[in-house]
């Protein structure tokens, strides 16, 4: 179904960043593998946290008394690893053709936000939630209504775009449209109005009165 998204104008587009504008699904593995083997962790225990901010994962799989440093050591090793981070198809123009009406929401921290979006070749846009600026991450709404917040609209006038179904989950409930890519999840996953398998396939056109998306 793709009426409700082609067919109206959205004041913003609430882009996530990895598996949606960045391909960093290399660095997230060997981080997350490394960081599973120095807190004694099987790596099966990391299922079905894409797109989960990580301190919420690691208050899910460490001791209390640990998770501070846990926490901590998780940031480092990601921020370190941007190897073979690139820009999806798609994701350089679509960003560019969105300009002051778009906005990054992402469950990583800022600094691995902008180390990966740096990586990518991406710009960091002047709005950008990221996982220091919420007590709730995906898929609780909080994310998405900051951004809406952020840039003075309402989130109902928002799209998202995403990869993930806890960001679909959360978009949805604060009330967006949802785009999503098949970079990382099946489709039978997603909970989408618009479902392509990654944004070389839709256009954006950036007008007077919003955001218009366009099926290639």
């Amino acid at each position: 179904m793709t009426s409700t998204v082609t067919d109206r104008e959205f004041a913003a587009v609430l882009f996530d960043n990895d598996g949606t504008l960045t391909d960093s699904t290399a660095a997230v593995n060997r981080s997350w593998s490394t960081w599973a083997r120095e807190f004694d962790l099987e790596l099966t225990s990391l299922r079905g946290y894409h797109g989960v901010p990580a301190a919420a994962i690691v208050n899910q799989l460490v001791p209390q008394d640990q998770q501070e440093a846990a926490l901590r050591r998780i940031v480092e090793i990601e921020t370190a690893d941007t190897d073979g981070v690139v820009a999806l198809p798609g994701a350089v123009d679509a960003v560019r053709a969105v300009g002051v009406r778009g906005a990054i929401v992402t469950s990583a921290t800022r600094s691995l936000a902008v180390a990966r979006l740096h990586a990518a070749g991406l710009s960091t846009p002047e709005v950008m939630i990221t996982a220091d600026d919420i007590t709730h991450g995906k898929p609780d709404p909080q994310p998405f209504l900051r951004a809406a917040e952020a840039l003075g609209v309402s989130p109902s006038d928002c799209l998202v775009v995403e990869d993930a179904p806890s960001g679909t989950t959360a978009a949805h409930a604060a009330g967006c449209a949802v785009l999503a890519v098949l970079s990382t999840t099946a489709e039978e996953d997603l909970n989408a109005e618009l479902i392509v398998p990654d944004l070389s396939h839709v256009w954006f056109v950036s007008r007077a009165g919003g955001v218009r998306v366009r099926v290639r």
